[in-house]
């Protein structure tokens, strides 16, 4: 199945919620909550689709990145349990890690669940480091949430020293270059 990547809407928001629900059962957002999040300044969310079928989401993923500031906050990511394993959660964080750093972020921070190892690995493979652990975090279950910090890179462009080769097999002729 392929699967497209697009910014979050309100009209997904029934999809997100019912993935919200089911994977967050005990914590999950309320309808409310995750309406404010996807018009809030400085929210980026994203939805997976498949493809062939792009109103029905099979997860999301949002950050919150204010405009200027060096840092910003993973807000939440799910997949629907039947697409997990597939690398969605990955495509999307990293798309929005790509985000950040351009839009000049030098900190991203996240809480995820002490007893949710899949996750501590997952955000660990892309650089994300454990700093603190909020004691009792998650409610009502008194799950402690392990605190992560990944320091962005800024991007970099980098060049070749010497001549620049032309691609093919041929060498480049100025019959070859059109004005």
């Amino acid at each position: 199945m392929s699967v497209l990547l697009r910014t979050a809407t309100l009209d997904d928001l029934d999809g997100i919620m019912a993935i919200e629900t089911s994977t967050f059962a005990t914590d999950a957002w309320s309808r409310a909550s995750m309406t404010h999040e996807l018009t809030a300044p400085g929210g980026r969310y994203l939805v997976a689709t498949a493809e062939e079928d792009d109103t029905t989401v099979i997860g999301y993923a949002g950050m919150l990145a204010l405009k200027g500031a060096p840092e910003a906050d993973i807000q939440t990511i799910a997949v629907l349990a039947e697409h997990q394993g597939q690398g969605l959660g990955r495509a999307m964080l990293t798309q929005l890690l790509t985000e950040a750093r351009q839009g000049g972020v030098r900190e991203v921070f996240l809480e995820v669940r002490a007893d949710n190892p899949g996750a501590q690995h997952l955000y660990e493979t892309l650089g994300f480091e454990q700093i603190a652990v909020r004691t009792r975090y998650y409610m009502p279950d008194g799950v402690d949430a392990v605190v992560m910090r990944l320091s962005v890179p800024p991007a970099a462009t980098e060049t070749t020293p010497g001549p620049v080769e032309p691609f093919g097999d041929a060498p480049l002729d100025e019959q070859d270059v059109r004005p």
